[in-house]
């Protein structure tokens, strides 16, 4: 058996997951043009991502291999949705583009809840990113004032992406959890252990 050591393709997944999100919402608030969202779109929070999510799949991970290559396309699809609306082929209506949000909040809905199972800080990045989702799909049918507040919450989703991203890598070169990831909100394993106690203690009387 191999013992050599791999590097974990996350620290990539969640950089570009948490750059193209971060970009998005500066375009979003205002504060940039929507040029290098889609560059972005395509190379880090697409492609990179993407990849990142395949070796994922190598380690025998279905959450990070289905997360990661799921908004890898994610990224990819908005930004030819973009560029067939700027070029004027197949061009995406508000509303249009609002049913593929919807799409998506449901996909991530089931991300959330496998989510709850991994650590405090991965159902914390997926609890935002499913509001997140969900008043960007209130600003596409009559709330658009939604979308300022969306775009807050998802900074926070994109910080929150970070921040496990630096706990891979600086808790790995320190030796020792730095940057701690919280426990699990939800653990069968925890469940399974009291109702073994529980019945222990049954006996017992």
């Amino acid at each position: 058996m191999s013992t050599t050591k791999l590097g974990n393709p996350a620290v990539v997944g969640l950089a570009g997951f948490g750059l193209t999100t971060l970009l998005l919402q500066f375009h979003n608030l205002g504060l940039i043009g929507l040029g290098p969202v889609v560059a972005m779109g395509f190379i880090f929070g697409g492609l990179a991502q993407m990849i990142a999510g395949f070796l994922e799949q190598k380690m025998g991970n279905n959450f990070g291999f289905a997360a990661f290559v799921s908004y890898g396309s994610f990224w990819i699809g908005l930004g030819i949705i973009w560029m067939l609306n700027n070029s004027g082929i197949y061009v995406s209506s508000h509303t249009d583009v609002g049913y593929y949000l919807i799409g998506w909040t449901l996909l991530t809905l089931i991300f959330w809840v496998g989510s709850l199972f991994i650590h405090s800080a991965m159902a914390f990045t997926f609890t935002t990113l499913v509001i997140g989702f969900v008043l960007l799909d209130l600003a596409h049918f009559g709330f658009p004032q939604m979308t300022t507040l969306a775009a807050y919450v998802l900074i926070v989703c994109a910080l929150a992406a970070w921040y496990m991203m630096a706990a891979v890598i600086i808790n790995d070169v320190a030796g020792r959890a730095l940057l701690p990831v919280g426990k699990p909100w939800v653990s069968l394993k925890e469940n399974q252990e009291n109702v073994a106690t529980k019945a222990k203690l049954s006996h017992q009387h």
